[in-house]
């Protein structure tokens, strides 16, 4: 999974980076608060880590601009200020934790695990959107109104598991390539359209009624229309 983290203090950027390179997370770290936003509102991520006091711009803000721009990225604000008008501040600011500095690696990283999970937006480890659904555990994407079930190959676990996560939402290639391959590489980027085909032969196996749209000059968009419906 994809963490970003906002942080400008050197020494506790290097540190929570380890600490979530260590249980396998993958980690972009910026800091400042502008071009952390913007990487924020770019929709890849699965959950963010934001300190609140920040050059150019102050976790606050960089929440509420997220959350005006439609990002539901689960996400927590990391702050030496306890203060509880703080913690309402930053809740009311979209915000779905707050956890204040110096802190437990334990409890910050079971917060981090409550934050992804709440991301997935799965329930007993199934995403379902419309009639598909897929078991973030197996891999394996089934239709509700066929009966029909199929394993996804690694890149197409990732794109589904992104368009999932993000119904009715365009995704655009540059998303979806730093989503699934999680680096800039042209070579990568093509073959965005390359695994996006696969993906829509094995949705076309189950005979499922929701479908990824293209959406010309822009990306791609999951609509799910429920069994039965």
């Amino acid at each position: 999974m994809k963490i970003l983290l906002i942080e400008d203090e050197k020494r506790m950027a290097k540190a929570v980076s380890q600490l979530l390179s260590e249980e396998g997370y993958e980690v972009d770290c910026y800091r400042e608060g502008v071009s952390g936003g913007q990487a924020l509102n770019s929709g890849i991520y699965d959950a963010a880590v934001i300190d609140v006091m920040l050059p150019g711009k102050d976790g606050f803000s960089v929440v509420r601009e997220a959350r005006r721009n439609g990002i539901v990225t689960p996400l927590m604000l990391l702050t030496a200020k306890s203060d509880v008008s703080d913690k309402v501040v930053g809740l009311d600011s979209g915000a779905d934790d707050y956890m204040t500095k110096p802190f437990l690696v334990e409890e910050f990283m079971a917060r981090v695990r409550a934050l992804c999970r709440r991301g997935l937006k799965s329930v007993d480890g199934l995403m379902k959107v419309g009639d598909l659904m897929l078991n973030v555990g197996t891999g394996v994407l089934s239709c509700t109104s066929s009966q029909q079930e199929i394993r996804l190959g690694e890149k197409e676990f990732h794109i589904m598991q992104c368009f999932m996560a993000n119904p009715g939402r365009i995704i655009s290639k540059d998303q979806l390539a730093l989503k699934v391959w999680g680096y800039d590489n042209e070579a990568e980027y093509n073959n965005v359209e390359v695994y996006m085909s696969f993906t829509r032969k094995k949705m076309k196996f189950l005979n499922t009624m929701t479908k990824i749209k293209t959406v010309r000059g822009m990306g791609y968009m999951l609509e799910g229309v429920a069994d039965g419906n």
